[in-house]
C-alpha cells in the first residue's frame, strides 16, 4: 500500500485564500510600523513612542490614506496638474502631519518634517512590502 504522506503534506501546505489575505495584511501592517520606526530614527522632528505606538500610527496612516487622501487628490486636481504633480507631496505631508497631531505617542513637529517623513515612509514601506511579497510568493516545484 503506497504512503499517503505526500498527499497529507500538500493539503497542509495549502492555505485558504481569505486566511492568506488576512496574514498578508497583518504582515504589511507590521512592516509599515517598522518603516515608521525607521523614519523616526532618521528624522529628528518625528518621534514614535515604541512599536505599539508605531502599530497604531501605521493603522491610522493607512486609514487616512485610504479614506481621505483620494478625496483631497480629487479636490486639488487642478493645483496638482499646474504643479506637475508636486502638490501631492504637500498633501502627503499634511496628512502625515495631521496623523501626528492626533495621536499621543506619534509626534510630527512641523509641516516640513511631515513632508520629509511621508516621503521616507513611502520609500521604506515600499521596499519592505516588495521584499515581503518576494518572500511570500509561492514557489514552483
Amino acid at each position: 500500500m503506497p504512503c499517503k504522506c505526500g498527499k497529507i503534506r500538500k493539503k497542509e501546505a495549502q492555505i485558504k485564500p481569505h486566511i492568506r489575505l488576512q496574514l498578508e495584511l497583518l504582515i504589511i501592517w507590521a512592516l509599515n510600523a517598522l518603516a515608521l520606526l525607521a523614519v523616526a530614527n532618521f528624522i529628528p522632528g518625528i518621534h514614535v513612542g515604541g512599536y505599539g505606538a508605531a502599530l497604531i500610527a501605521a493603522f491610522f496612516l493607512g486609514l487616512v490614506n485610504t479614506l481621505i487622501r483620494p478625496l483631497l487628490l480629487l479636490l486639488t486636481l487642478p493645483v496638482t496638474m499646474v504643479t506637475l504633480g508636486l502638490f501631492i507631496f504637500v498633501i502627503n505631508g499634511l496628512l502625515f502631519w495631521a496623523v501626528g497631531s492626533v495621536l499621543r505617542d506619534f509626534v510630527v513637529e512641523s509641516f516640513w518634517n511631515g513632508v520629509l517623513g511621508a516621503v521616507l515612509y513611502s520609500i521604506f514601506s515600499w521596499a519592505l512590502s516588495s521584499a515581503a511579497a518576494q518572500l511570500m510568493r509561492p514557489t514552483k516545484k
